[in-house]
C-alpha cells in the first residue's frame, strides 16, 4: 500500500474529529501573553485554538528574529507589537515555518524594513501553489475572508536553499530546509544557544499533520532524525503546547507502523 493512502485515511479521522468539536474561537492571536521561555526566546503561546500559531521571537543584541505571523494584517500587528515589546527598536527578521495562510499571511503587517527569509522551496511553493491555500481558508468563516482581505505573501530579501545561519549578535539562529513533510516549504529553526527548536509542523504533540500525497514516512522520519541530533531542550511546535526532545519518539514510533 502506498503511502499516500495511509496519509489520506489520517485526514479523514482527523477531519471527522473537527466536525464534532465545539464551534471555534476567533483564530487571534492573544495579546500581552507572550512568555520568556529561555534566556533568548519568547513564544506568544496559541492557547490551542485552531488556526492559530505559537509564534516565536528570538531577541539578539543587534536584531530580533519573528518565527510565523498569525492570519491576516491583523494578526501580525499584534505579533509586532509584542515583538517590540521585548526588543524595542532592534533590526527586525521575519521568517515562517511554512506558507500556509496562518503562519505566513500577516507578514505584510510589518514595516518595509524588516528582513523576510525564505528557504528556495518557500519561494518555488508560492510560485507554484499561489494563494489557494488562502483562498480555502477564507471559504471557512466571514471572519476569515476578513482576516485574509488583500493579504499577499511577503517576498523574500534572503533566501536559502538547505540552511542559514542568522547571527542576530551574540545569539545565533540555525534556519533549516526540511523537505516535504507537512509541506513542500516546510523550514525548522534552532537557536543554539538556547537549544529551542522550532519545529513546525513536523513534530507536535497532537497526530501529524499530513497534507498531501507528496508527503513520504521516509522524509519524516529523516526529519526526526535531525531534529534528534541537535538534542534540543525545548521543542515549540506550530500549534499545540511545547515539549522537550520527548516529543520526537512519539512521531518516530506512529510513522515507523506506516506503510512505506
Amino acid at each position: 500500500m502506498r503511502t499516500h493512502f495511509f496519509f489520506v485515511s489520517l485526514a479523514l479521522v482527523a477531519g471527522a474529529h473537527l466536525a464534532a468539536q465545539a464551534p471555534r474561537p476567533d483564530p487571534l492571536v492573544r495579546e500581552n501573553t507572550t512568555q520568556k521561555v529561555s534566556d533568548h526566546v519568547y513564544v506568544i503561546p496559541d492557547n490551542s485554538v485552531p488556526m492559530v500559531p505559537n509564534v516565536g521571537i528570538v531577541v539578539g543584541d543587534r536584531a530580533v528574529l519573528v518565527v510565523d505571523t498569525g492570519m491576516g494584517a491583523r494578526n501580525g500587528a499584534t505579533v509586532l507589537r509584542e515583538a517590540q515589546k521585548v526588543a524595542g527598536s532592534k533590526a527586525l527578521y521575519l521568517a515562517t515555518t511554512h506558507v500556509h495562510p496562518e503562519h505566513d499571511l500577516g507578514a505584510g503587517a510589518f514595516p518595509a524594513t524588516a528582513k523576510m527569509i525564505r528557504a528556495e522551496s518557500q519561494v518555488q511553493e508560492i510560485a507554484d501553489d499561489g494563494l489557494t491555500t488562502s483562498e480555502r481558508f477564507k471559504s471557512m468563516s466571514p471572519f476569515n475572508a476578513e482576516l485574509l482581505k488583500d493579504a499577499q505573501f511577503r517576498k523574500a530579501d534572503i533566501t536559502f536553499k538547505d540552511s542559514y545561519d542568522l547571527d542576530l549578535g551574540g545569539v545565533k539562529v540555525r534556519l533549516m530546509a526540511m523537505g516535504f513533510n507537512h509541506t513542500r516549504g516546510d523550514t525548522a529553526f534552532f537557536v543554539e544557544s538556547d537549544a529551542v527548536l522550532f519545529s513546525g509542523d513536523i513534530v507536535m504533540t497532537r497526530l501529524p499533520n499530513i497534507t498531501g500525497p507528496e508527503s513520504r514516512v521516509q522524509q519524516w522520519l529523516s526529519s526526526l532524525d535531525k531534529f534528534d541530533a541537535l538534542k534540543p531542550k525545548l521543542i515549540v511546535p506550530s500549534h499545540g503546547p511545547t515539549g522537550d526532545i520527548g516529543m520526537i519518539a512519539p512521531y518516530r514510533a506512529h510513522f515507523r507502523k506506516a506503510p512505506v
